[in-house]
């Protein structure tokens, strides 16, 4: 296969050229490049298909059917690679359910789906981590509910198998009463707020585990400015700590809320407008790392229901290039090389694989992407529904 005239876009910027692709390898990068099967891709771009490392089947639910689902999503939306959370039902924190889960995946080859491990069982013991990294886990993840000294129990199994750790940095004190954002749409809406401490709180913790034990942690869906500032500096002085936050984060505040409108309950929960504003200037000097769809499927039946009652979590995988492309990179935010770095190169080297570059040699994991195209999103449970997105996934 040739795909020819495209404006091939990687981590290293973009040039127009053509691609020539045998047996699922890049074997020829050129001008005027021959073959029989001609793509002709003119003012199309053609990137490294996303990763996205913090992805949920519907409601939590970890079966086959709600596996392929997300995949059929992930390929419309321009996503080559997920890694689907831990927090299921049931958790990978067995071998059984490991075993389930990668059966689950057997019929599925246009999308590779990986999985993590959860650290902690329901009883707040730590699961077999060093038996299911051998078996196939990518990553272990860890909420800092776990006390100190599970936490460093974790640590060393991270440390001893060279894997980065997920973290999710919570307070379960303060996280089980509210709902949203504490603050003043919280207040105004009558609605039990979480405060931003919960998540800065054990931020710096987890820096200072990584750096006494020398361990790399990828901090999930941070949602505090504070912990971008915090993780910045434990980077600049040589611990092996990143960022991720999801795109909804950056883009919509706790005002999303009002009306009581349950698409906009996400965990973590919404920032502050002030506070989005701070994330976005994050984002322009370069101090996030990754940035995920936080794809959290959920039925009608919990979603449809009161503010308190309801599920957290919002859609966005078949939708995720396009909404990338259209918020942040037409939006001037950042550019389509940078947006790469950060849904693919990055997110990829956490679980320890290489992506990012389209160069002689690499796996044909791409995308054509053709920015001409555009339309308006429909999907009650997407934050952007009724809204006009640009760009759309052809191959």
């Amino acid at each position: 296969m040739l795909i020819s005239n495209a404006i091939v876009c990687d981590v290293n910027g973009e040039r127009e050229v053509d691609v020539k692709i045998e047996n699922g390898m890049i074997t020829e990068i050129g001008s005027n490049l021959r073959d029989e099967n001609v793509i002709d891709a003119k003012s199309i771009y053609l990137l490294p298909s996303l990763v996205d490392t913090n992805v949920r089947v519907l409601d939590s639910s970890l079966n086959a059917k709600n596996i392929k689902a997300i995949a059929k999503e992930a390929r419309k939306g321009g996503v080559g690679h997920i890694v689907l959370n831990a927090d299921s039902n049931p958790a990978i924190d067995n071998e059984v359910v490991l075993e389930f889960a990668q059966n689950g995946i057997k019929d599925i080859n246009d999308v590779k789906i990986d999985f993590m491990l959860n650290s902690l069982k329901e009883d707040m013991s730590l699961s077999n981590i060093a038996i299911l990294l051998k078996k196939g886990i990518v990553a272990p993840y860890m909420s800092t509910i776990a006390k100190n000294n599970v936490a460093i129990k974790i640590a060393e199994y991270v440390k001893m198998y060279g894997v980065t750790l997920f973290c999710k940095p919570e307070d379960n004190s303060l996280i089980n009463a509210g709902v949203m954002l504490e603050g003043d749409v919280s207040s105004k809406l009558g609605l039990a707020g979480i405060p931003e401490l919960s998540e800065v709180l054990h931020v710096s913790r987890m820096i200072e585990i990584a750096r006494h034990f020398g361990i790399k942690i990828l901090f999930n869906s941070i949602a505090s400015p504070r912990s971008v500032e915090l993780i910045t500096k434990a980077k600049s002085e040589g611990v092996a700590v990143s960022c991720e936050v999801s795109v909804h984060h950056l883009l919509n505040s706790d005002e999303a809320c009002e009306g009581f409108n349950t698409t906009a309950k996400l965990n973590p929960p919404l920032a502050s407008k002030n506070d989005v504003k701070e994330l976005q200037n994050a984002l322009k000097r370069g101090e996030i790392d990754v940035l995920t769809t936080l794809h959290q499927p959920n039925s009608p039946v919990n979603k449809e229901v009161a503010f308190f009652d309801a599920a957290y979590g919002c859609e966005a995988l078949e939708d995720a290039l396009p909404i990338y492309y259209t918020k942040l990179v037409k939006s001037g935010m950042i550019s389509m090389s940078e947006l790469v770095k950060l849904t693919v190169q990055n997110p990829a080297k956490s679980i320890n694989i290489e992506a990012g570059v389209i160069e002689v040699g690499q796996n044909a994991n791409l995308v054509l992407f053709d920015l001409n195209e555009k339309r308006v999103v429909d999907n009650a449970q997407s934050l952007y529904n009724g809204e006009e997105i640009f760009g759309k996934v052809v191959l």
